[in-house]
Protein backbone atom coordinates (compact mmCIF):
# COMPACT_ATOMS: atom_id res chain seq x y z
CA UNK A 1 0.00 0.00 0.00
CA UNK A 2 2.50 2.20 0.78
CA UNK A 3 4.61 1.74 -2.45
CA UNK A 4 0.91 2.70 -4.60
CA UNK A 5 1.15 5.98 -2.41
CA UNK A 6 4.65 6.38 -3.22
CA UNK A 7 3.87 6.15 -6.89
CA UNK A 8 0.45 7.53 -6.86
CA UNK A 9 -1.30 10.83 -7.97
CA UNK A 10 -2.10 11.92 -4.73
CA UNK A 11 0.35 14.36 -3.20
CA UNK A 12 -0.04 14.23 0.23
CA UNK A 13 -0.18 10.42 0.25
CA UNK A 14 2.33 10.49 -1.92
CA UNK A 15 4.38 12.73 0.62
CA UNK A 16 3.48 10.92 3.74
CA UNK A 17 4.99 7.80 2.07
CA UNK A 18 7.72 9.23 1.14
CA UNK A 19 8.71 11.12 4.70
CA UNK A 20 8.25 7.87 6.56
CA UNK A 21 10.43 5.64 4.32
CA UNK A 22 12.98 8.29 4.00
CA UNK A 23 12.42 9.12 7.78
CA UNK A 24 12.66 4.99 8.59
CA UNK A 25 14.90 3.45 6.10
CA UNK A 26 17.41 5.91 6.77
CA UNK A 27 17.63 5.70 10.76
CA UNK A 28 20.13 2.70 11.85
CA UNK A 29 17.92 -0.02 13.00
CA UNK A 30 19.34 -0.60 16.64
CA UNK A 31 18.64 3.76 17.51
CA UNK A 32 14.70 2.52 16.33
CA UNK A 33 14.74 -0.56 18.82
CA UNK A 34 16.60 2.01 21.59
CA UNK A 35 13.68 4.90 20.62
CA UNK A 36 10.89 2.85 20.31
CA UNK A 37 11.61 1.09 24.27
CA UNK A 38 12.60 3.63 25.66
CA UNK A 39 11.89 6.70 24.95
CA UNK A 40 8.18 6.36 23.10
CA UNK A 41 6.80 4.92 26.62
CA UNK A 42 7.01 8.05 27.67
CA UNK A 43 4.49 9.55 25.11
CA UNK A 44 2.30 6.82 24.25
CA UNK A 45 2.81 3.80 27.08
CA UNK A 46 4.43 0.87 27.67
CA UNK A 47 5.01 -2.43 25.62
CA UNK A 48 6.48 -5.49 25.94
CA UNK A 49 9.80 -6.12 24.65
CA UNK A 50 8.71 -8.53 22.41
CA UNK A 51 5.63 -6.34 21.03
CA UNK A 52 8.26 -3.23 20.57
CA UNK A 53 10.90 -5.47 18.60
CA UNK A 54 7.99 -6.53 16.10
CA UNK A 55 6.40 -2.87 15.35
CA UNK A 56 10.49 -2.10 14.86
CA UNK A 57 11.03 -4.65 12.81
CA UNK A 58 7.95 -4.09 10.91
CA UNK A 59 8.26 -0.68 10.65
CA UNK A 60 12.06 -0.37 9.51
CA UNK A 61 11.74 -3.68 7.33
CA UNK A 62 8.39 -1.88 5.63
CA UNK A 63 10.49 0.76 4.26
CA UNK A 64 12.84 -1.60 2.45
CA UNK A 65 9.68 -3.72 1.49
CA UNK A 66 7.91 -0.86 0.13
CA UNK A 67 10.97 0.69 -2.40
CA UNK A 68 11.55 -2.92 -3.64
CA UNK A 69 8.09 -2.82 -4.87
CA UNK A 70 8.66 0.88 -5.96
CA UNK A 71 11.27 -0.47 -8.01
CA UNK A 72 9.46 -3.18 -9.44
CA UNK A 73 6.52 -0.99 -10.55
CA UNK A 74 9.03 1.80 -12.27
CA UNK A 75 10.40 -1.22 -13.99
CA UNK A 76 6.86 -2.31 -15.80
CA UNK A 77 6.91 -0.40 -19.00
CA UNK A 78 4.99 3.16 -19.82
CA UNK A 79 3.05 1.65 -22.26
CA UNK A 80 1.48 -0.55 -19.94
CA UNK A 81 -0.09 1.89 -17.65
CA UNK A 82 -1.34 4.23 -20.70
CA UNK A 83 -2.68 0.98 -22.68
CA UNK A 84 -5.05 0.75 -19.22
CA UNK A 85 -5.73 4.14 -18.42
CA UNK A 86 -7.04 4.39 -22.55
CA UNK A 87 -9.54 1.46 -21.15
CA UNK A 88 -11.04 3.52 -18.48
CA UNK A 89 -9.08 1.77 -15.76
CA UNK A 90 -9.01 3.76 -12.54
CA UNK A 91 -5.55 4.05 -10.83
CA UNK A 92 -6.31 0.90 -8.44
CA UNK A 93 -7.52 -1.38 -11.00
CA UNK A 94 -4.77 -0.41 -13.29
CA UNK A 95 -1.71 -0.96 -10.28
CA UNK A 96 -3.73 -4.37 -8.88
CA UNK A 97 -4.93 -5.74 -12.52
CA UNK A 98 -1.80 -4.54 -15.02
CA UNK A 99 1.26 -3.11 -13.18
CA UNK A 100 1.56 -4.98 -10.09
CA UNK A 101 1.21 -9.00 -11.36
CA UNK A 102 4.43 -7.55 -13.57
CA UNK A 103 5.81 -5.71 -11.08
CA UNK A 104 6.02 -8.61 -8.24
CA UNK A 105 7.67 -10.87 -10.57
CA UNK A 106 11.13 -9.21 -11.32
CA UNK A 107 10.96 -8.50 -7.37
CA UNK A 108 10.66 -12.06 -5.56
CA UNK A 109 14.65 -12.33 -5.27
CA UNK A 110 14.51 -8.68 -3.83
CA UNK A 111 12.11 -9.17 -1.47
CA UNK A 112 13.91 -12.96 -0.58
CA UNK A 113 17.00 -10.66 0.26
CA UNK A 114 14.89 -8.30 2.36
CA UNK A 115 13.40 -11.62 4.01
CA UNK A 116 16.53 -12.87 4.89
CA UNK A 117 17.90 -9.50 6.18
CA UNK A 118 15.01 -9.78 8.36
CA UNK A 119 15.78 -12.63 9.64
CA UNK A 120 19.07 -11.63 10.35
CA UNK A 121 18.10 -8.13 11.60
CA UNK A 122 15.74 -10.07 14.53
CA UNK A 123 19.39 -10.44 16.42
CA UNK A 124 19.47 -6.56 16.83
CA UNK A 125 16.27 -7.07 19.09
CA UNK A 126 18.81 -8.72 21.65
CA UNK A 127 19.52 -4.98 22.42
CA UNK A 128 16.32 -4.41 24.22
CA UNK A 129 16.02 -7.92 26.11
CA UNK A 130 14.47 -9.57 23.41
CA UNK A 131 15.06 -13.46 23.63
CA UNK A 132 15.95 -14.36 20.34
CA UNK A 133 18.64 -16.63 18.94
CA UNK A 134 21.32 -13.92 20.12
CA UNK A 135 19.86 -13.77 23.23
CA UNK A 136 20.03 -17.32 23.75
CA UNK A 137 23.64 -17.77 22.78
CA UNK A 138 24.72 -14.77 25.38
CA UNK A 139 23.02 -16.45 28.15
CA UNK A 140 24.51 -20.05 27.21
CA UNK A 141 27.54 -18.58 27.08
CA UNK A 142 27.22 -16.77 30.36
CA UNK A 143 26.13 -20.09 31.89
CA UNK A 144 29.02 -22.25 30.59
CA UNK A 145 31.53 -19.58 30.02
CA UNK A 146 31.45 -20.95 26.38
CA UNK A 147 31.28 -18.21 24.09
CA UNK A 148 32.83 -19.31 20.85
CA UNK A 149 30.91 -22.59 21.03
CA UNK A 150 27.26 -20.39 22.02
CA UNK A 151 28.01 -18.09 18.98
CA UNK A 152 28.83 -20.66 16.99
CA UNK A 153 25.50 -23.00 17.77
CA UNK A 154 23.66 -19.05 17.06
CA UNK A 155 25.63 -18.79 13.40
CA UNK A 156 24.38 -22.07 12.66
CA UNK A 157 21.13 -21.61 13.55
CA UNK A 158 20.79 -18.08 11.27
CA UNK A 159 22.65 -20.18 8.62
CA UNK A 160 19.99 -22.91 9.08
CA UNK A 161 17.25 -20.47 8.70
CA UNK A 162 18.79 -18.54 5.85
CA UNK A 163 19.76 -20.86 3.57
CA UNK A 164 16.86 -22.99 3.05
CA UNK A 165 14.93 -18.89 2.55
CA UNK A 166 17.55 -18.60 -0.41
CA UNK A 167 16.98 -21.80 -1.74
CA UNK A 168 13.29 -21.31 -1.76
CA UNK A 169 13.13 -17.99 -3.28
CA UNK A 170 15.20 -18.67 -6.12
CA UNK A 171 12.99 -21.86 -7.17
CA UNK A 172 9.88 -19.18 -6.90
CA UNK A 173 12.17 -16.69 -9.29
CA UNK A 174 12.30 -19.44 -11.65
CA UNK A 175 9.29 -20.39 -11.77
CA UNK A 176 7.81 -17.03 -12.08
CA UNK A 177 10.85 -15.77 -14.37
CA UNK A 178 9.31 -13.93 -17.36
CA UNK A 179 10.51 -16.18 -20.46
CA UNK A 180 12.70 -13.82 -22.87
Amino acid sequence: MVASFRVGPIAPLRAAATTYVELVRNCPLAVLFVFFFFGLPKVMGVYPAYTTAVIVLALYTGTYVTETIRSGINSVAGGQAEAARSLGLTFPQLLAYVVLPQALRTVVAPLGNLFIALTKNSSIAFTISVGELTGTAQRVGNATNNYHAAFLAAAIGYLLLTIPSGLLFGAIERRVAVKR
